[in-house]
């Protein structure tokens, strides 16, 4: 059995955690698929569904980036320029692309969203490559399996428009590509992946083992990704596939970001609530998202009276171009600040908040920093 395990596994978070953030994510995604003719979910995702998955999960972990920006006063002060840009660049963005259309808005913010989807799990596997000290040509074995586990199905996607959901709204996806894209997409998708797969059996036979952690991260990312778009044959598939490998691990990233920062005497006020451990991080990312879906529900969609009420204006085109960029906002910051909150080189403790300094061992830790400049999942690397 030795053989099959590297000499060291180089955790992100430590094994526990590592096999549930990932592995789990994906059992548990394949699981609810399996289950829903007898959740009553085949079809359109369901309200507790909905507000389960899409607002406790989506929703909420575009707001747990609060944590590492907004709610730290010592952060604020570090790089105030980004922190008042970000917003400001990402509302005007939206409403002149609202105003040219809702369609353009929404069309520019599902490629966003789907450009940062995809670059979180490609930081994970950087990662993780980093940590290990791989090679230049497993480095770039795993880059490429990573993106032809997306942008596969992605492509294949594209090439079969309607399908029965969307990644936001509507056409919020260009259709009109050939569907012989889609299927030359899949076909590439599989031969990169089995020069990847090749390559973790040669290390196996040459007795170096594999790193566990990372081959089960490009697997469930195989796994959601396809069967969440080309398996898929509702939204309620689509939902589940979609969310909860790319916001379970982000939880637990920022969680371990609160604790390193709460042991260096950060938050003030709201130290106690980070002391609460995971029912109170969890519990103020759900009121936050609760609060938010409930204002999209009043103000723009109407859609789901059973959890927020009856009623609610119905805004002009004018106001909605207003409005709706600024509801978007928690999401497009959270996208753009990626990019730059999780840059060790440009912030060395950030390895020691997360546990990643050198010599935090395994297990409990996440293993030992072996790159001083690395990036972390998000959209930058």
């Amino acid at each position: 059995m030795s053989r099959f395990l590297a000499p060291s596994q180089a955790w992100l978070f430590g094994r526990g955690v590592d096999l549930t953030v990932f592995a789990g994510s994906a059992l548990m995604s394949v699981a609810l698929v399996l289950a829903a003719p007898a959740l009553g979910a085949v079809g359109d995702t369901p309200l507790w569904a909905w507000a389960l998955l899409v607002v406790c999960v989506d929703v909420a972990h575009v707001w747990s980036t609060l944590f590492r920006t907004y709610l730290d006063g010592d952060e604020l002060r570090r790089r105030p320029g980004l922190y008042l840009a970000a917003p400001l660049a990402a509302y005007v963005l939206g409403v002149l692309a609202y105003l040219l259309s809702p369609g353009t808005f929404w069309r520019l913010f599902a490629y966003t969203a789907l450009f940062h989807f995809i670059r979180q799990q490609y930081g994970w596997v950087a990662l993780y490559g980093r940590k290990a000290r791989v090679s230049d040509t497993e480095r770039v074995l795993d880059a490429a399996a990573i993106y032809a586990a997306t942008l596969g199905p992605v492509l294949w996607w594209h090439a079969n428009l309607p399908r029965a959901f969307w990644w936001f709204v509507e056409n919020d996806f260009v259709s009109g590509l050939p569907a012989w894209v889609g299927t030359g997409a899949l076909v590439l998708q599989g031969l990169v992946l089995a020069a990847w797969a090749g390559f973790q059996g040669a290390r196996i036979l040459r007795g170096e083992g594999l790193q566990v952690g990372k081959v089960l991260l490009v697997l469930a990312t195989g796994v959601t990704w396809f069967g969440g778009i080309v398996v898929a044959r509702d939204d309620f598939a689509f939902t589940v596939m979609n969310v909860v490998l790319h916001g379970v691990p982000y939880f637990a990233l920022l969680f371990r970001y609160t604790r390193g920062r709460l042991a260096e005497g950060g938050y003030g006020w709201l130290g106690p609530v980070v002391r609460a451990g995971l029912p109170g991080f969890l519990g103020v990312l759900g009121v936050l998202a609760f609060g938010e879906e409930l204002l999209w529900d009043k103000l723009v969609w109407h859609e789901r009276p059973l959890l927020f009420g009856e009623g609610g204006p119905v805004l002009p085109a004018d106001v909605l171009a207003l409005v709706v960029p600024l509801l978007a906002l928690p999401q497009a910051t959270h996208y753009v600040l990626d990019a730059f909150i999780w840059k060790t080189s440009r912030e060395p403790r950030l390895l020691a908040r997360l546990g990643w300094t050198r010599g935090a061992g395994e297990g409990s830790k996440a293993g030992t920093a072996t790159h001083s400049g690395m990036a972390i999942p998000g959209m930058a690397d």
